[in-house]
């Protein structure tokens, strides 16, 4: 039988665009400490020797950029040293910020509190859920994430010598239908200091990182496992590759298996919809499939900067739902109101939280608010409503 093959990758935290979504993410994390309002859109480029930070900020105190960019180095392994940083910082548009301050609802007269507040920009976001993996994620996604997490502890740990911040991983997984069947092939790229031998690092990597991410989904006698194919991997992070906030959006969402709107993540705060609306996809896809109603399922997002309803709201469920899929969109819609107040209040997306999301993807963490499952009992409940309702 001819297999799919399903690919995804993942970077460390120390890969240079990773950096750059830490240090986005810090600031804003800092910003929200001061002011829980807070309107930020920060965007980091880092290469040899410098760090720009720009974009927009207005917050009620002044957070310690500089001070945020070398704590971040120093966390993933860089000697702060030995980058430059320039800032390129100023206030919110007034025209974005009145349109976020006073949705088009609230100008047409609406009196609804949750409609107060208008989306900070347009766009489209997709979330997405499937019941291969216990985390409701495709596994390719799960297993990259899970390897570079473990070369990064296993670095802090000095587990294993010489291993440097910057690397990456890819797995391919063989499925028969949506059933994942076996391990296709594993890649792993580590940078490591020059002394290290390859021989030794390759064996290490297998024993110490491969084996206890694959125990419970093993790889087996024909699994094809390339570690550092390159060969040596010396010089790595932004000495050797520009870095940029926003540029891994598939190892941020669901590794390039499910639609991606192509919005950023990191280093905005929560009225930007390209995040909260992200979050908010994934909420309901994930309590879908979670609940029984789906085996997969893809909710789609749309707004219109300014407005606070979306323009747009869509799920699909790819012929597994357990229920009629008109009974299961008027259940959603009526369980999750969808306006930025709305999905800011019932996430909790003013808190300082967001410099963690920055690696091994925005929904691998069950801590996260938006991978918890709280409304299951309000969606069963607005299934049996809309269920009676059509009977009537």
């Amino acid at each position: 039988m001819l297999h799919d093959l399903r690919t995804a990758e993942s970077v460390r935290a120390g890969h240079p665009d990773k950096l750059c979504d830490r240090i986005a993410d810090s600031i804003l994390d800092a910003c929200l400490r001061l002011d829980e309002y807070a309107r930020v859109a920060c965007e980091v480029m880092v290469t040899r020797g410098r760090i720009i930070v720009a974009g927009e900020i207005t917050c009620a105190g002044r957070p310690n950029v500089r001070g945020i960019v070398r704590q971040v180095l120093a966390d993933t392994g860089y000697n702060p040293h030995d980058y430059k940083v320039q800032m390129y910082l100023h206030r919110q548009s007034p025209d974005i910020a009145a349109g976020v301050n006073k949705s088009l609802e609230a100008r047409e007269g609406s009196e609804d509190a949750f409609q107060a507040l208008g989306a900070g920009d347009q766009g489209t976001m997709y979330g997405y859920a499937t019941d291969e993996t216990k985390e409701l994620l495709p596994l390719p996604v799960v297993l990259a994430h899970r390897i570079c997490k473990r070369v990064d502890m296993v670095r802090r740990q000095d587990i294993i010598d010489g291993l440097l911040p910057d690397g990456k991983a890819q797995v391919t997984i063989a499925y028969e239908g949506d059933e994942p069947k076996r391990v296709q092939t594993v890649v792993v790229s580590v940078q490591h200091g020059k002394d290290k031998n390859l021989g030794a690092l390759k064996k290490e990597i297998y024993t110490q990182v491969l084996l206890p991410c694959f125990k419970d989904f093993p790889m087996d006698d024909d699994t094809v496992i390339l570690i550092n194919p390159s060969g040596r991997f010396v010089e790595g992070g932004p000495a050797a590759d520009t870095g940029l906030t926003g540029r891994k959006l598939m190892v941020d969402t669901y590794g390039g298996l499910a639609l991606q709107g192509g919005g950023a993540l990191s280093g905005k705060d929560p009225t930007k919809v390209d995040r909260s609306g992200a979050y908010m996809a994934r909420y309901i896809a994930k309590h879908i499939v979670a609940c029984g109603l789906a085996h997969r399922c893809r909710v789609n997002l749309c707004y219109a900067i300014g407005k606070a309803e979306p323009v747009a709201f869509q799920i699909e469920t790819f012929g597994t739902e357990t229920i009629s899929k008109h009974i299961l969109a008027q259940a959603v819609k009526a369980c999750f109101p969808l306006s930025p107040a709305w999905m800011i209040g019932l996430l909790q997306l003013r808190r300082p939280i967001y410099a963690a999301t920055a690696a091994y993807g925005h929904f691998t963490n069950p801590n996260y608010p938006w991978e918890r499952l709280g409304r299951c009992d309000a969606l069963f409940a607005g299934v049996q409503k809309m269920q009676e309702h059509d009977l009537n």
